[in-house]
């Protein structure tokens, strides 16, 4: 399959990772397009989490090509790749928010780069319940609310790419529905997103397009909705549906 034909704002080619001596990621090619909403999926430990943290240079070793906005990126240390003004926001799996701080407190943690931040009024905007609880401490925020925060603290900085690992891990349905009609809105805005999402119907029902990550290797790359009907995602994924 050919990249997208908008300007890529990620090109991702033969990455390989590493953990000390173990080999993660093995020749992963990867496009994210302007505007673009791009899922990964895979089963746990297929290495879709090692490929965020790729980009942002978390992982111990990295050869290949990593283009953020055109700039390479692999041999760049990670606090070098956050200022580079390219704009990439992290919502990782976790969520790490700091349960003696507020709220609001959470939120200014990350420094805006440069003047093109977010403004909290639009953060608020985008998410009401966190102005709601915007004095309320994190271990008295809900899982829900745990999210929509993290949510909110990667885009203090305004990111042209916004790299989102399971966000509806642990939340009830209708939570992931609220939570993935807000990663839409998101995107409507202008943001382009790289999701990694257990919730393989969900992601792929939003996204673009879709890759699938076995054992540190793309094995399948397409339309998402094509992927949505593609017989070994419905088995694998889908539950044979």
């Amino acid at each position: 399959m050919s990249a997208p034909s908008a300007a890529p704002v990620l090109r991702i080619r033969d990455l390989q990772a590493f953990y000390g001596e173990s080999h993660v990621l093995h020749g992963v090619d990867l496009d994210v397009a302007e505007g673009e909403v791009v899922t990964l999926l895979g089963r746990n430990g297929s290495g879709r989490t090692s490929t965020l943290k790729s980009i942002l240079g978390l992982v111990g070793r990295r050869t290949g090509s990593i283009q953020v906005g055109g700039q390479e990126t692999v041999g760049m240390a990670p606090h070098r790749i956050a200022r580079l003004g390219i704009g990439v926001g992290y919502c990782p799996e976790e969520r790490g928010i700091f349960a003696s701080l507020t709220t609001e407190e959470n939120l200014q943690l990350l420094p805006r780069i440069g003047a093109a931040g977010m403004p909290d009024a639009e953060i608020y905007a985008m998410f009401p319940n966190l102005l709601e609880r915007r004095r309320s401490q994190g271990t008295r925020l809900s899982g829900g609310e745990q999210q929509m925060l993290a949510m909110g603290r990667a885009l203090m900085a305004k990111p042209t790419l916004l790299l989102l690992d399971e966000p509806s891990m642990g939340l009830s349905p209708i939570l992931v529905e609220q939570i993935f009609d807000i990663v839409q809105s998101i995107n409507k805005q202008g943001t382009s997103i790289l999701l990694v999402e257990q919730n393989a119907q969900m992601a792929l029902s939003i996204a673009d397009r879709a890759y699938v990550l076995e054992t540190g290797e793309i094995t399948l790359e397409g339309k998402a909705q094509d992927v949505l009907h593609n017989p070994m995602v419905i088995e694998a994924y889908l539950g044979g549906h």
